[in-house]
């Protein structure tokens, strides 16, 4: 699929058109379906609860028991990955101290440690483009996050490696938890691409924590294979690159580009036990499915770094309360100094493939070409 420059005037058009692939060529049914019913907030069908709006999806996340290591759920798929050893979904002390010991290396100080790292990625794959050549920002997207993970947990096994066995164990255990019928060997093949990343990861003989390390992995690759690529394509649909270039703009497009792109745009959860979820009633053991997308008005409220949506609306895309992504920090440091390095060349978007398999809605080629030097 070949594109072209928007016309004068059409630019958010073109930009939302481009990005909604993502999600109908990979999920269609279950696109529409969200799609549908979109315009309440809280919507039940059969024994799984659709949640859409802003504040019945806070309140899930943050006063709803839920049943985290439930099947169908992240936290099933991160039981499954990690060997019982869950990270984002633990709950009592375990859960506080994982989160902990991953807030601090996610940090200020762990960003600014890991920086340099990713920056040297984008200063070798970006040459070309200055030099005039097209790059498809999918590999580099996989690069910043393989050699991040690499510097993270201190593993010799190389970053596109890590970015390559990292969105596989991503892609299986989603498909195995995706809801409706299975195709046959779901299962073990998930099983066999989680085995496969943690041995990469235990290349260097410490087995210490191997779930957690793959864990970290997979959050890190396919968030990152999701956002960047699609941020970019953003900015170069919808004539976004002066707010790029611009550094008292460009953090708060970050966060705008962040929340319409919302890379983990659904979040399946288990009710723990009975409630009510703005006035609709819940039982123990539904189904909940957390549209952050619709949260946090992706589906129709465009970025705009002048006019930016509310933080508390922005932020559910890295979920609300105790369970928000520790990671939150290091993505959006990631996105800046991704739109920094791409601004000076205005890039347009040349050819686009969507990516059917992934875990998250994510392009599996973006070609670019600068259009400009600044």
């Amino acid at each position: 699929m070949t594109t072209t420059t928007p016309p004068p005037g059409d630019g958010l058009a073109a930009a939302r058109r481009r990005d909604r692939r993502v999600y109908t060529r990979a999920h269609p049914v279950l696109f529409a379906l969200l799609a549908a019913t979109r315009r309440r907030p809280v919507v039940r069908l059969g024994d799984t609860v659709l949640v859409h709006g802003a504040d019945a999806y806070r309140q899930v996340l943050t006063r709803l028991p839920l049943d985290r290591g439930a099947a169908g759920t992240t936290g099933g798929a991160a039981r499954d990955l990690s060997g019982g050893r869950l990270l984002f979904d633990q709950d009592g002390d375990d859960h506080r101290g994982a989160r902990r010991a991953v807030a601090d290396e996610l940090g200020t100080a762990g960003v600014a440690r890991l920086r340099p790292v990713w920056q040297d990625v984008l200063d070798r794959h970006l040459a070309p483009l200055h030099a005039g050549r097209s790059v498809d920002l999918v590999p580099l997207a996989g690069e910043v996050a393989g050699a991040t993970v690499q510097a993270l947990l201190d593993t010799p096994a190389a970053p596109a490696k890590i970015a390559h066995a990292a969105a596989q164990a991503a892609a299986s255990a989603v498909r195995d938890h995706l809801p409706g019928p299975r195709r046959p060997g779901t299962a073990r093949e998930a099983a066999a691409a989680a085995a496969c990343l943690e041995a990469l990861l235990a290349a260097s003989g410490d087995t210490a924590d191997a779930g957690l390390r793959s864990m970290l992995a997979v959050a890190a690759v396919s968030t990152t294979l999701a956002a960047l690529p699609r941020a970019a394509a953003w900015c170069a649909d919808a004539r976004l690159w002066d707010q790029a270039a611009d550094d008292t703009l460009r953090g708060a497009l970050v966060g705008e580009l962040l929340r319409v792109t919302a890379p983990s745009p659904l979040l399946p959860r288990v009710a723990a036990q009975d409630a009510v979820v703005d006035g609709c009633p819940v039982r123990g053991g539904d189904r909940l499915m957390l549209v952050a997308r619709h949260a946090a008005r992706a589906h129709d409220m465009p970025p705009d770094a002048r006019c930016p949506a509310a933080p508390g609306v922005a932020q559910l895309v890295f979920g609300a309360g105790p369970h928000a992504c520790p990671g939150a920090r290091l993505a959006r440091a990631q996105l800046e100094d991704t739109l920094a390095a791409l601004a000076p060349c205005r890039p347009a978007v040349v050819r686009a493939r969507v990516d059917r398999r992934a875990a998250l809605p994510s392009w599996r080629s973006l070609i670019v070409r600068a259009v400009q030097e600044a």
